[in-house]
């Protein structure tokens, strides 16, 4: 009996969620159909550009020789013990110190982490993956096989499998918001945490909202669903731009259309994300582009990498989360992505004393790559006490 009433008391809150949940999918896959015009529209016009390029991504047969550069450390895989895939990583400076494990955005792959590489080996054991999905690692095609838990699972088996019982996490973009998620659900693993570009997903549910309180006047016996459904959309909300920003993680959500467009004309999309003169990374040079879409261009390729973006709606609801690991949080002030306001948003996250956040003055997206020199002065002096 008592079983019968709770669930008729839960009945209206239940079906308010369900009908919040289709709502919030119908305005993603309205939001994918908009970008799928808009980007049809520039792939097509790279492709009247450059005729001769084709409709179609050229796959490439010689391996980058930079991919091969013996300064930055050893290729391996390692066999993960939960999942039983390969991960490639690039290792180095194995017994000089405390594990430092990097993990990669996306379009990128291991050899974004080449300065840090380079710069932290002699008194790290600085190991950078290629994430699942992302060749040569094993790239499972079941969408499902992306979640942020089997992700999180993925980076927990690379600090065990490599004989550490922690680690200084660093991660950039994709990586940056796998490892703020990391460090929430497994924070003993982590000694220290550095992100760049990135934010926890629990950022986006403010609850300062002035829009999303019009929906706790309008279903009030629903609070505890509006505060649970709703509030990761509230940051959006408030800030319309982030969700321009965020647009092509809307066109992702589709099947099979990402893949062909992102590939047309040689990968043209992606070419360009690397090479604008006001976004891209400055002094990339033609052999660094093609370290990157050499793993892009064989088959299947992109499948893995544009999967992650398929299940990142499907961690809605979230609950709250407060964070506690010692961090710190490099972001470009210039950057097209993520708004600089997302800084304060996390720290409004943190216990007292353990973020130490900068933004860095005219500088883009992709902080590890385009100031690699700034980067490792902050890096240093906030590990400064592993080492004494």
């Amino acid at each position: 009996m008592a079983e019968l009433v709770v669930t008729a008391l839960l009945a209206p809150s239940r079906l308010t969620l369900k009908l919040l949940r289709a709502l919030m999918w119908s305005l993603v896959f309205s939001a994918a159909l908009v970008a799928a015009a808009v980007y049809s529209c520039i792939a097509l016009t790279h492709v009247l550009c450059r005729p001769r390029r084709g409709c179609c991504g050229r796959p490439r047969c010689v391996f980058p020789a930079c991919l091969s550069d013996p300064s930055l450390g050893e290729h391996d895989f390692l066999t993960l013990q939960s999942s039983g895939l390969r991960l490639h990583y690039v290792s180095a400076g194995r017994g000089n110190g405390p594990l430092m494990l990097f993990l990669h955005g996306f379009p990128e792959n291991w050899f974004s982490w080449r300065y840090q590489l380079r710069e932290f080996q002699s008194r790290f054991h600085v190991v950078a993956v290629d994430m699942r999905g992302y060749w040569p690692s094993d790239a499972p095609g079941d969408v499902d096989c992306y979640t942020t838990d089997l992700l999180m699972v993925d980076i927990q088996d690379v600090i065990l499998g490599l004989g550490y019982s922690k680690c200084v996490l660093v991660g950039h973009d994709w990586g940056g918001f796998l490892a703020w998620n990391f460090s929430i659900y497994y924070p003993a693993l982590v000694e220290r945490l550095v992100v760049a570009s990135a934010a926890p997903m629990s950022v986006y549910q403010d609850s300062n909202c002035p829009r999303g309180r019009i929906f706790v006047s309008l279903f009030p016996c629903c609070f505890p669903v509006y505060n649970r459904a709703w509030h990761p959309l509230n940051y959006s909300l408030r800030h319309i731009s982030q969700l321009f920003r965020s647009h092509y993680m809307f066109l992702f959500q589709l099947p099979w259309l990402p893949e062909k467009l992102l590939s047309m004309s040689d990968f043209q999309i992606l070419k360009t994300i690397f090479t604008h003169s006001k976004t891209g990374i400055p002094r990339v040079t033609l052999h660094e582009i093609e370290a990157f879409l050499y793993s892009f261009t064989q088959a299947g390729g992109l499948v893995g990498p544009l999967n992650y973006y398929r299940n990142i709606f499907r961690n809605f609801p979230l609950e709250p989360q407060e964070l506690s690991t010692r961090t710190l949080l490099l972001w470009g002030e210039k950057d097209i992505y993520l708004e600089p306001g997302l800084v304060g948003a996390v720290g409004s996250r943190f216990v007292p004393g353990r973020l130490e956040a900068h933004i860095l003055p005219d500088v883009g997206h992709w902080v590890p790559q385009s100031n690699p020199e700034e980067m490792h002065q902050y890096m240093w002096a906030f590990l400064r006490d592993l080492l004494d």
